[in-house]
């Protein structure tokens, strides 16, 4: 399919996402790449220009083909890499096939902070310029060039660069145009000197990566229905998990807004618990648990430095604490949108629900016997010191599911996943032998759960409502049946999702909340929020009107099938950072709920 560049651009967020879970970069549908951290998913965004470019003209690295009319592009099928074509208008044509190295090497996995680019003509005499602008210091400090006989070196601050090719060093430092005759390859990544030529190692990586692919997507455990939109959003939410710590980036974008200039822009390049247990339970149903295990491996660490204090709600990938919020005044935002920012403030933020996040996406380590690194009772001891936090929080104010930044209140969610952890946690005893300590744990349970029952049902609604004592229904109240604190058929669960489709649909898609929040009306829905919805109606058994809506929803993805945070309901744009987890996780259960089964299907 032919790609209208202003259209994908600057209106839909078609961008392409490649990365080995060391690294991760965006590539538009010119086979730029317009966002890549380094060296690592929430480090310095070397290339930028999908928030801006800078004065001195940094921020991405483009492949420009002269005379360029239309592309075409797609993965390389259950893989992780990305081709792209490019047409231009005399029929020259070139093939961009990018990837990040994934693979097995010497009993381990080999995913270095590195890019690999090789660019092939297809057809006629293409001419290229090749024009490589990393910054560093988010867009503030211009790169330092150096080259050598085959290689470049971009000096980014305190970052070196390397990139090493059988292009010509340079025409590629003063970005002439040459023809393309045969294909080339470039490497991009840490001040290292390899030991095979270029070609060589582009070739040998690509074939290793996609047999990687291949063998992981095998071992799958797909629906039968929608097979190719389950593949594509599992290799997504593999490339946001960060795997040297098992951290999970909520998103590999900063800054990009809501919507438009709401203000509305934040970073989410962190691990947030309550995200990364949506990751790692939907990883899960398809059985690929290894992202749980490095997952185990992050929480104990994180756990272990907060200590004594309440659990803030997310954390770096290398499991920073702070993590200070700033604008970045050099960059001017995506579609010219700011401001852009660097870090979030919601650290500081009391969320209740993490400690049920956590404990949920850790529990079933104690009861799969497929695993190597199995739940134990020093996990479960570390894991009831989270609980007893639940139990003495649960009904405080927080900020809720939706990091409200000036509103605190007793959030319905948030007390649900107060409960959850209590009721895993008594699961979990119950599975070690500690029967005192499951008593214990079901009492805590059960007393939360009766307040919840009391506090947060609305007669006049006949709804649960967003917080105790409130009039106000909002998306979370979705999950209730999901994470067990009611059956789906309890008549409460039905009427609750009767009511928040009255309230909170508009079109084909759902709003987080209705009214006003810290910065006005919010302009796009949350498509998470659809998805939930989407499990709801086929849980209350409304299938029908689930398939539609979901088969709505899977054409507003972008034309790789990915999506963003959220969708402007009226123009089908996708706004918010990229990938979202929440938005691939959604696609994933959705299609689990909804598909045939297998044995039905023939």
């Amino acid at each position: 399919m032919s790609v209208d560049r202003e259209a994908c651009t600057t209106g839909n967020l078609d961008l392409g996402v490649i990365g080995n879970s060391t690294i991760a970069a965006l590539v538009d549908d010119r086979a730029s790449i317009v966002w890549m951290c380094y060296p690592q998913l929430d480090g310095d965004p070397v290339f930028h220009s999908l928030i801006g470019k800078t004065p001195h003209g940094g921020g991405a690295f483009e492949i420009v083909l002269e005379g360029f009319s239309a592309s075409h592009r797609a993965y390389t099928p259950n893989t992780a890499i990305l081709e792209t074509v490019l047409e231009a208008a005399d029929g020259s044509r070139v093939r961009v096939t990018d990837f990040a190295p994934r693979f097995k090497r010497y009993g381990r996995i080999f995913r270095p902070a590195m890019l690999v680019r090789r660019i092939e003509p297809l057809a006629g005499t293409p001419r290229i310029t090749l024009r490589i602008r990393p910054s560093g210091d988010y867009g503030r400090v211009p790169a330092e060039i150096t080259r050598g006989s085959n290689h470049i070196r971009y000096i980014v601050g305190d970052q070196v660069l390397r990139l090493t090719t059988d292009a010509a060093p340079g025409l590629v430092v003063k970005e002439v145009p040459f023809v393309l005759e045969r294909t080339l390859t470039c490497v991009l990544g840490q001040d290292e000197i390899p030991t095979e030529a270029p070609g060589l190692i582009g070739g040998n990586f690509h074939d290793e990566t996609a047999r990687y692919w291949r063998d992981w997507v095998r071992y799958l455990a797909v629906p039968f229905e929608w097979q190719d939109v389950v593949i594509r959003a599992a290799i997504t939410l593999r490339l946001c998990a960060f795997e040297e710590t098992g951290g999970i980036a909520a998103a590999l974008t900063t800054s990009i807004p809501e919507f438009g200039a709401s203000g509305r822009t934040w970073d989410y390049r962190y691990c947030w618990l309550r995200d990364s247990f949506f990751t790692v339970r939907a990883l899960n149903r398809l059985g690929a648990t290894l992202t749980m295990e490095d997952y185990i491996s992050y929480v104990t660490n994180v756990v272990t430095r907060n200590g004594e204090r309440e659990l803030q709600p997310l954390f770096g990938l290398q499991f920073e604490a702070h993590i200070t919020e700033e604008i970045v005044g050099e960059l001017p935002g995506y579609r010219g949108y700011g401001p852009v920012r660097r870090g979030n403030a919601a650290y500081n933020q009391r969320q209740n629900d993490g400690y049920g996040s956590v404990i949920l996406a850790i529990a079933q380590c104690f009861f799969d016997e497929r695993l190597e690194r199995r739940g134990d009772r020093a996990l479960f001891e570390r894991l009831e010191a989270l609980g007893h936090k639940a139990v003495a929080v649960w009904n405080t104010p927080d900020a809720g599911l939706w990091e409200f930044r000036a509103l605190a209140y007793v959030h319905t969610h948030s007390a649900a996943m107060c409960w959850a952890a209590c009721d895993r946690l008594a699961r979990i005893a119950l599975k070690l032998d500690l029967t005192d300590r499951a008593t214990y744990w079901r009492e805590q349970a059960d007393a939360i759960r009766e307040e919840i029952f009391a506090r947060a049902w609305n007669n006049e609604l006949s709804s649960f409502v967003s917080r105790f004592e409130g009039h106000d229904v909002d998306a979370s109240l979705l999950l209730l049946a999901d994470i067990g604190l009611l059956r789906a058929d309890d008549p409460r669960f039905r009427s609750t999702v009767e009511t928040i489709g009255q309230r909170l649909k508009r079109g084909s898609h759902l709003f987080r909340y209705a009214g006003e929040d810290d910065f006005g009306v919010p302009e796009t829905a949350f498509t998470i929020c659809t998805l939930w919805y989407i499990e709801a109606l086929a849980k209350i058994g409304r299938e029908g009107e689930a398939r539609a809506l979901f088969n709505d929803l899977l054409g507003r993805r972008n034309s790789l099938g990915l999506l963003s945070e959220g969708i402007h309901t009226e123009t089908g744009e996708l706004w918010g950072n990229f990938p979202q987890t929440y938005s691939m996780v959604g696609l994933i259960h959705a299609a689990l709920s909804l598909s045939r089964k297998w044995e039905d299907a023939f």
